[in-house]
């Protein structure tokens, strides 16, 4: 490696000083060299050295045997989804292992790479329609990438210019970043002012997952020393002061016009006073000094490459030119001579920064530049395929906007084909900008623009482009309904916004006479549904109106939707026939789509078995979809499994596995919120009101039920905050949280979801009991127990137990002990130990014989401690302190000295959550006084304050 430590000027690869980058070399080179997998990030503006830097990096990095290749983004380029990723995976023949050992989802990439098809596996059948909002075609080619790069590692995977990266392409980088391959980096250079305002280089925003390593580089302007080592290097002889501070004063700092200048000094001859020599004030005189000193044909090739605006092959050029072989070479070569254009490929020329290109384009006068744009048109029409990006954009340099529309059209139409949705929505709101579009002409590119807005990562920027083109003026109803449709989807989906349901329904409306497929899907979207806009009669009537459309059975995609909405619907309901299909689905098939649509169901079911009781079940589907869903690449379904682990881990007692795959969401999918769905934010509640966390506990609950609302995933979170104020002796609050703003019970009602057991029920009776509303209690007990009548649902059966109980333990203290014992026993039967334990409690409650209480509470205390249910244990242990029983409870002594003791370690954890001397208070169930006493020693023995323990350094 070379030596950067002395401050001098390597000599670089391109033949003059490498100067003033050494602390970021050294931090490329460690990120990239040390620990793999690595992602490093390389941000800077236009001419400002990212490349420079990443080619000098290449060259040390390839002399340590690793395997660097190279691919760039460029922001007209034609239609190829994943281009600047396939154009550096296309250097790796020569290092591919046979095709027996390399792993089956290789061959993904098959169709992309057709020169190594034959070194890949096969390519794996298509995928079924994607579900909305979903990509899982980029997963099957984010495995395929990651499978090749671990095959000929160590490998450096660079791509330069991310900023000009299509859509395709920027998820799957996004993708890769977050699961690396082993031994394996990825450097990424971007312009940050290039990107969209508050758009993250990834479209998304990404964190290095534990376990990969990496550095976020930012290049600054060069300063006088690193511009005299350079002048140095170029020039031969040491520069004077007056032309380092000329040259730092009219550049900036900025190495792409120091070059630029210095390679002009150079061509002076000898002996020239350097110091009032008139250098060229900025990029664009520079090369037209240079271009001044060019031959007739070398300026006309010159201009051409300008207009041509994309690196080209010699023939290319010199036709582009109007000049034959001998006379193009020969132009060339004077224009790669005079450093006006540089080879960046095999065979492919152009300039060598963007910058450059504009400065010569603007300045050809535009009679020539419209005459050089019209033989470009010719010479890229003659092509065979066409670049039709190209061909467009040359049309409508020219102002010929009759031939630039269809040209436009069929660009984008297969930018779609090869799956560049970024680059067909650009080239569609260019045409929807066009005034006086025929209605066949808005129709075709409005929906065009609903498929590319689909696939797009940017949904926020996709809804509001969709929005306006709903706008237009003349497009059509139907066309208008499938664009909302789209909208609605994105809501629905990708922003969790109910708003979409409404959308939905009015594109319905609009496309329900003229487009009975289309009709179909949208009835099995809104019977998937799970908030309270609709009662689950509604959503069963919807489905089956769905299948009653002979379109819909035609429609592989339809099919799906609306089975899926049944199968849906029976879940929710607890049917016993959801049981029997799960049972009936094939998990052995050389079918692969069916394979995939088992993995679909699968996760449904798992989502539909966890809420009603059926854990078992739920964590032997769960086994089942992971490994169909790697088996046949269907990892769109990721997140929900992901999801249903976490959720399963909390209802198991696995509680600090919970929270591991909380904190692991956050970092495999850090643009998706942690209450994404309700879940995942209603288990960190459970969890953190459980350990005393009570404050964490209800900002958890308060953003599920403010983002979701009413929803069969935002049950528990209802429940929690209720149960947080019941807590509190607060029961008009706890109803408060039940009832208003969002009636939870009525929607169970609606929904006919009175089977899922998430503790709504239960603490909406104890509410009433408090508020001494007994009536009312047992009324809503009657109709859970009706509403479970016939279903299969064991959660919802120990609940019922645990209403009887909570009913009976006024009047008939044994019976309502057999009630809790039985709520227990049902709960342990499920494998869910923490509400087994608080059955146990109330069963040991009912009890007035004070040794009968102390023995009964005994085995809750003991579970409540093994889960880290530190605010259950503390309640339990105050009653047998009441009782003037002996306790087990922790407590600080002389004998710990320096040390903390047990009851020191549960204060210092709750004052790293932020908590109050009143929230300890009350969740230890201790004094407040006793508290301070405590705090005050946590405090001295850590020797720290309040402050630092909850905003810990780092």
């Amino acid at each position: 490696m070379n030596d950067l430590g002395d401050g001098k000027a390597s000599s670089g690869v391109r033949g003059y000083a490498f100067a003033g980058r050494e602390r970021e070399m050294r931090a490329l080179l460690g990120a990239v060299s040390g620990k793999r997998p690595a992602v490093v990030l390389v941000e800077g503006e236009a001419g400002i050295g990212k490349s420079r830097l990443v080619a000098e990096a290449s060259a040390v990095l390839g002399t340590e045997g690793l395997r660097v290749l190279v691919g760039g983004c460029h922001p007209l380029r034609e239609p190829l989804a994943y281009g600047p990723v396939v154009d550096a995976l296309r250097r790796v023949g020569a290092w591919l292992p046979s095709v027996e050992r390399l792993d089956v989802s290789a061959g993904a990439l098959a169709p992309l790479l057709p020169d190594l098809a034959g070194a890949l596996p096969p390519p794996p059948p298509p995928a079924p329609p994607d579900s909305p909002g979903s990509s899982g075609q980029r997963s099957r080619v984010a495995s395929g990438v990651r499978t090749l790069l671990e095959a000929v590692a160590p490998t450096v995977l660079v791509v330069e210019d991310v900023h000009w990266a299509d859509e395709a392409t920027r998820e799957l980088l996004l993708l890769l970043a977050r699961d690396m391959p082993a031994d394996t980096a990825l450097v990424l250079t971007y312009r940050a002012e290039d990107l969209p305002v508050g758009r993250p280089v990834l479209g998304a925003a990404f964190r290095r997952p534990p376990g990969t390593g990496g550095a976020e580089i930012r290049l600054g302007p060069l300063g006088e020393p690193e511009l005299r080592a350079m002048a140095r290097d170029v020039l031969g002889d040491r520069p004077k002061p007056a032309l380092v501070r000329a040259l730092l004063q009219r550049s900036g700092g900025l190495p792409l016009v120091i070059e630029e200048d210095l390679v002009t000094l150079a061509a002076v001859p000898r002996g020239t006073d350097l110091t009032v020599l008139r250098v060229p004030r900025s990029l664009s005189e520079v090369l037209a000094e240079r271009r001044a000193r060019l031959g007739p044909d070398a300026a006309a090739l010159v201009n051409a490459a300008a207009v041509l605006a994309v690196p080209a092959g010699q023939s290319l050029l010199a036709d582009a030119a109007g000049l034959d072989g001998d006379r193009g070479e020969a132009a060339l070569l004077e224009a790669l001579g005079g450093a006006v254009l540089r080879q960046v490929g095999p065979d492919s020329y152009g300039f060598g920064h963007a910058l450059a290109q504009e400065a010569v384009y603007g300045a050809i006068p535009g009679p020539v530049r419209n005459r050089a744009h019209r033989r470009i048109l010719q010479v890229l029409l003659s092509q065979e395929p066409p670049p039709l990006v190209q061909i467009a954009h040359h049309s409508r340099a020219l102002g010929d906007l009759v031939a630039w529309l269809p040209r436009a059209q069929a660009a984008a139409d297969q930018a779609t084909a090869v799956g560049d949705h970024g680059t067909a929505a650009a080239l569609l709101g260019e045409i929807l900008d066009q005034p006086g579009l025929t209605s066949e002409q808005l129709t075709r590119a409005a929906l065009a623009m609903a498929v590319a807005a689909h696939f797009r990562t940017d949904r926020t920027a996709s809804v509001a482009a969709l929005r306006r083109i709903m706008l237009l003026p003349g497009l059509p109803t139907a066309a208008r309904g499938q664009m909302r449709s789209a909208v609605a989807m994105a809501l629905m989906y990708q922003e969790g916004d109910p708003g979409g349901e409404e959308e939905m329904l009015t594109a319905l409306s609009e496309v329900e006479e003229s487009d009975p497929v289309s009709t179909a899907r949208m009835l099995g979207l809104l019977g998937v549904s799970r908030t309270g806009r609709f009662s689950l009669a509604e959503q069963r009537a919807m489905v089956e109106r769905g299948f009653a459309l002979p379109a819909a059975s035609e429609d592989h995609y339809a099919q799906m939707l609306l089975h899926l909405a049944r199968f849906g619907q029976q879940c929710v309901a607890a049917d016993p026939a959801a049981a029997e299909l799960v049972a009936m689905l094939p998990r052995e098939s050389d079918d692969v789509q069916m394979l995939q649509g088992t993995a679909i169901f699968l996760t449904a079911s798992v989502g539909g078995a966890l809420p009603v009781g059926h854990d078992r079940s739920a964590a032997q589907a769960l086994a089942e979809a992971t490994a169909l869903v790697a088996r046949t690449n269907m990892q769109t379904l990721d997140l929900h499994l992901h999801t249903f682990r976490v959720v399963l881990d909390w209802q198991a007692g696995r509680w600090n596995e919970a929270e591991r795959g909380l904190e692991s969401f956050h970092e495999r999918y850090p643009d998706r919120p942690l209450d994404a769905g309700g879940l995942l934010g209603t288990v960190r509640g459970l969890v953190a009101a459980a350990r005393g966390r009570t404050a964490q506990a209800a900002d958890a609950f308060e953003q599920v039920l403010l983002r979701e609302g009413v929803h069969l995933d935002s049950l528990g979170a209802a429940a929690g905050a209720a149960r947080l104020h019941l807590n509190r002796d607060d029961p008009q609050a706890a109803w408060r949280a039940l009832t208003d703003p969002h009636d939870f019970l009525a929607f169970l009602d609606r929904k006919e979801a009175w089977a899922h057991a998430w503790d709504l029920v239960p603490t909406a009776v104890e509410t009433l009991l408090a508020l001494r509303r007994l009536a009312e209690a047992e009324a809503l007990a009657a109709r859970h127990a009706s509403g479970i009548e016939g279903r299969d649902a064991p959660g919802a059966v120990a609940e019922h137990h645990l209403c009887r109980g909570l009913l009976l333990r006024a009047a008939d203290p044994d019976a309502a002990m057999a009630a809790f014992d039985l709520a227990a026993a049902r709960w342990t039967a499920i494998g869910r130990p923490y509400p087994a334990a608080l059955a146990t409690e109330r069963a040991a409650r009912t009890r007035t014989d004070l040794d009968d209480v102390s023995a009964r509470l005994t085995a809750p205390i003991t579970a409540f401690e093994h889960l880290g249910a530190t605010s259950d244990a503390a309640r339990c242990h105050r009653t047998l302190r009441e009782l003037g029983k002996a306790t087990s409870n922790p407590r600080g002594r002389a004998g710990y000295g320096d040390r903390l003791s047990p009851r020191e370690e549960q204060i210092r954890d709750l004052l790293t959550t932020g908590a109050t001397n009143k929230d300890i208070a009350a969740a230890l169930f201790l004094s407040t006084r006793t508290v301070e006493n405590h705090v005050a020693r946590v405090l001295t023995k850590l020797r720290t304050t309040r402050a630092d323990l909850t905003d810990p350094p780092g």
